[in-house]
Parts: C-alpha cells; structure tokens; sequence
C-alpha cells in the first residue's frame, strides 16, 4: 500500500508492503504523486506517450465522461490547479501484468473555489479504479473509472 499526502505542494509518499513490486507500479505511483502535488507541463508530459489517449469514464463531474490527448491531458491538469487547494492518492492495490498496470485508488481533494453547491473548503472524496498501459515506459492509455462519494450541499442534512 502506497499513502501519497500532498498540501500546498508539499508530497509525502510512504509505502508498506503489499503492493506488488514492478517498475511499471513505480511509475504509476510517480505518476499520481506528480499529479497531486500539481504537476503541469513538461514535468506531467514526461509521464505519457505522445500518442496517448486519456478515457475517464461517466461520473458526477464529468456526466458524459472525455476522452483526451496529451494536449487535452496538459489543458485540464491547468485548469485542476485552480480548483482544488490539495489532494491526496492512496493506493491501496496495484497490479502489473506485461505493459499493463491496474490500481485501486483512494481520493480526497480539497476544493480551492466553490464548486455547484460545495463550497471552497469543501472534501471531495472518490474510489477510483485506473488502468494504465505503457508503451516505452510511458502511458500510451489511460481509462479511469471514479466513482466519488455522495457530497451534500450545504444546508442539507442526513436522512434517518
């Protein structure tokens, strides 16, 4: 198990046993390590294929889902930085066969601006499951499948 803490750019990685150890795991982590400290740019862009395609799949943020190129990958971690103040990946299983890494990840990210009804401040928090393949060791696709935790709006109370 991988515990990736980042604020205010500021990444701290610990790892523990249990993850299955392969250069292609160790890239991914990397990967999501850059990502939640913020990484844009060449500094992102080193992680991908040029030929990459990036599929997130339906979710609460994304209804209709995307699907993105390196140039559209680069445009959204962009725009990310303004809208979350911190995040933080676990990564609680991961597993690499040939060129192909599947992770089982834990997500929270603090919002920087009101987002809808959520206020800045607020806890965003997702189960997410990313299949990575990696062609010259570097991702050439990326499928996410997120599925976030049900957020109340404020002023909204628990039913029971």
């Amino acid at each position: 198990m991988f515990w990736l803490f980042v604020d205010g750019g500021r990444s701290t990685l610990a790892c523990m046993t249990g993850l299955q150890r392969h250069p292609l795991v160790d890239t991914a982590v990397r990967y999501h390590q850059a990502v939640g400290r913020g990484a844009v740019g060449e500094e992102l862009a080193g992680f991908f294929h040029a030929d990459v395609v990036q599929r997130e799949f339906p979710n609460v943020l994304f209804p209709d889902g995307a699907v993105r190129d390196l140039a559209g990958i680069l445009e959204a971690a962009e725009r990310g930085r303004g809208v979350l103040r911190c995040q933080r990946f676990d990564v609680l299983n991961a597993v690499a066969v040939g060129d192909q890494v599947a992770l089982e990840v834990d997500w929270a990210g603090t919002l920087a601006v009101a987002l809808g009804d959520l206020p800045s401040g607020h806890v965003l928090r997702a189960r997410i499951a990313v299949f990575l393949e990696f062609r010259d060791g570097r991702i050439v696709a990326q499928r996410n499948y997120d599925c976030y935790e049900r957020s109340r709006s404020v002023g909204e109370r628990e039913a029971g």
